[in-house]
């Protein structure tokens, strides 16, 4: 008998279902909102100061950790995350691998960023997490 294998998804789809995951598992009404807050803003932060800048801001101000979290778990789903990983040897979270990486990886890295915000801060609109203004 061959079970049917469940639908291949689109990378878009995996964005979206990971971003969907990641804001229903926020419970706390203070974090809830901090997240939400700090996810609307970390895309013009990326833009403006770029990636590696951005994610040291939310670190040394200990803003929304479960929103760095998100992002580091995020890339490594990535198959090209993966394969920097594995030539590299460094099994780190998102800023050492930008840190001790190359061009290409944070060119890579900040795209997929950005992308997956775009499917994190409309989630968090959706869950009334940031103010829609």
């Amino acid at each position: 008998m061959n079970a049917k294998s469940p639908p291949k998804q689109t990378w878009e789809q995996q964005r979206a279902k990971h971003a969907w995951d990641t804001v229903s598992k926020l419970t706390g009404d203070k974090e809830r909102k901090e997240f939400g807050t700090q996810a609307k803003k970390l895309p013009v932060r990326i833009l403006t100061s770029g990636l590696g800048p951005s994610l040291a801001f939310l670190r040394a101000k200990k803003y929304a950790p479960e929103l760095s979290k998100a992002l580091n778990d995020w890339i490594k789903e990535c198959a090209w995350a993966k394969r920097a990983t594995e030539t590299s040897g460094a099994d780190a979270d998102l800023m050492q691998k930008i840190i001790h990486g190359d061009a290409e990886f944070l060119r890579l890295a900040t795209d997929e960023c950005m992308a997956y915000l775009q499917w994190l801060v409309r989630f968090a609109e959706a869950a009334d997490l940031v103010d829609t203004e």
